[in-house]
């Protein structure tokens, strides 16, 4: 009787813990999408704040256009009367004018622009040299937020990456976007210093702590949701991350 009931109290513990670890693998579910949401909502939010700022460069762009017959006339006004000094004075401020309206890329489409300028202008600010090409089309069968939060988080790890390097002439970002069979084609490759680490088959991210950040597992997710293809690799001191998308 005495076994009995040693065996019933062992599946009551036994029945307790299962029940704590699926309350517990529950519960940890529950807070990665609670935490996924948050991230989402708040990089919705950035991608929209940088959106609007790019459509406002795109309308300050068409404003210099439309005043460039008044600028040139203005300049011959002084080029004759031999006023110099003061045509020197108006080039520089129109120089001033136009450097601050001038995007780093255009690709096409005004939601990645905004995301790209801003996170290649914060490069450059940080003294990383910046390549960039981009190409696409101003519709997407894709949600254009989703494809701007790959776009800044695989960026986010780039710049942090090559921020590692204390020489820097040796910081380099390249970014290549184009369609190539039908599909969105990316490439980001950044120069890094030391190895890059991998865990259970993952790059780790560049950022202290080394874990495969919830960025780069939003990114993960935002590509399997499309049935997309990404692809790593590090050699010779830079690492190369390759999307392709369906458009």
């Amino acid at each position: 009787m005495a076994i009995w009931a040693w065996l019933a109290a062992g599946a009551a513990v036994l029945a307790l813990l299962a029940l704590l670890l699926v309350m517990g693998c529950a519960l940890r579910a529950f807070l990665y999408r609670l935490i996924d949401r948050r991230i989402a909502s708040y990089q919705n939010d950035l991608v929209a704040k940088h959106c609007e700022e790019v459509q406002n460069i795109y309308r300050e762009m068409r404003g210099w256009r439309h005043d460039y017959h008044n600028h040139i006339q203005t300049m011959k006004a002084y080029r004759k009367l031999g006023e110099d000094g003061k045509l020197d004075e108006y080039l520089t401020a129109l120089d001033a004018d136009l450097t601050s309206v001038d995007t780093l890329i255009k690709s096409g489409n005004v939601k990645v622009d905004a995301i790209l300028n801003s996170k290649l202008s914060l490069a450059k600010e940080r003294q990383i040299n910046v390549s960039a090409k981009a190409i696409v089309p101003s519709d997407l069968s894709m949600s254009e937020i989703d494809l701007c939060v790959i776009l800044g988080n695989l960026l986010d790890n780039a710049i942090e990456a090559a921020l590692r390097l204390e020489d820097e002439a040796a910081r380099q970002i390249r970014v290549y976007i184009d369609i190539k069979r039908d599909q969105l084609y990316i490439s980001i490759t950044n120069t890094c210093g030391g190895s890059v680490r991998k865990q259970n088959g993952h790059y780790l991210s560049a950022k202290e702590g080394g874990s495969h950040g919830f960025g780069l597992m939003r990114v993960d997710r935002l590509i399997d949701k499309y049935a997309g293809y990404i692809k790593s690799r590090d050699e010779d001191g830079a690492f190369t991350t390759e999307v392709m998308l369906p458009i």
